[in-house]
């Protein structure tokens, strides 16, 4: 199966603080990784490529510096990456239309991998987007996947249940956390990945130039946890029986 895996280069969220004075994240000096669930679509990838042969390649959009972050990717087992450039405030609709764009440019795609969700703005909604541009089903939180020549199925969370479905190939999956641990390359896998191609493909050559933004970001704010640090120091009985009265007043019982 030729397929590709869409990624993202994000921030280390683990690694972002809060402003006290402005109440805005800090985000200069970061540094920055490949998205965690993202990861976890490249080595179910691997393993689909292990299993029928084929062909991955990475694509993401983004900054020039994503290059060294594909490297790690291209070292775990894709065979090549493709980098776009990512627009001046781009939305989800742009990212995943130039996305579905750059999968067309390459033709012959079996299958669409994307992780669930990126860890920084957890969104959820590019693979399925991509689903729609490209008019393929979708499969999307997939924790277990099973592929065949011209198939594909899945085992998936939809919350409150587990549910199996299988479609026809060409087919966009999302995958979860859950569906398997990535594997770290070796030295020389490391040290091979340097010879695997990156392609830069401009926005121009998808025909994207001056398509417009959907949803515009406004603000970026930290979420303020403030504490009313009440302490009851009655016998036990009295102390719960405030509690609960307090807490009743505050709306949070039902």
């Amino acid at each position: 199966m030729n397929i590709v895996v869409c990624a993202k280069q994000v921030v280390d969220v683990g690694e972002i603080k809060v402003n006290p004075s402005t109440n805005k994240p800090v985000l200069e000096g970061i540094p920055k990784k490949i998205s965690d669930i993202d990861k976890n679509a490249v080595e179910e990838a691997i393993r689909i490529k292990e299993k029928l042969g084929g062909k991955i390649t990475v694509m993401t959009v983004g900054p020039p510096d994503a290059k060294d972050k594909m490297k790690e990717l291209l070292a775990m087992g894709a065979d090549e990456a493709v980098l776009i450039p990512r627009p001046q405030g781009a939305d989800y609709h742009i990212v995943s239309k130039l996305l579905s764009k750059g999968i067309k440019k390459l033709g012959d795609v079996d299958l669409v991998l994307c992780g669930e969700a990126s860890i920084d703005m957890f969104s959820g909604q590019v693979g399925p987007r991509i689903a729609g541009f490209l008019d393929w089903p979708q499969l999307t939180y997939s924790f277990k996947v099973e592929a065949e020549a011209g198939k594909v199925k899945a085992c998936r969370n939809m919350g409150d249940r587990m549910v199996v479905t299988e479609a026809s190939c060409p087919a966009v999956l999302t995958v979860t956390k859950e569906i398997n641990e990535p594997r770290l390359p070796s030295l020389m896998q490391i040290l091979g990945s340097a010879r695997k191609p990156i392609h830069d493909w401009t926005v121009s050559e998808l025909g994207m130039d001056g398509e417009t933004a959907r949803v515009l970001e406004r603000d970026l704010r930290g979420v303020k946890m403030e504490r009313k640090n009440i302490v009851f120091k009655d016998d036990l009985d009295e102390a719960v029986a405030q509690l609960a009265e307090r807490l009743a007043k505050e709306g949070l019982l039902g």
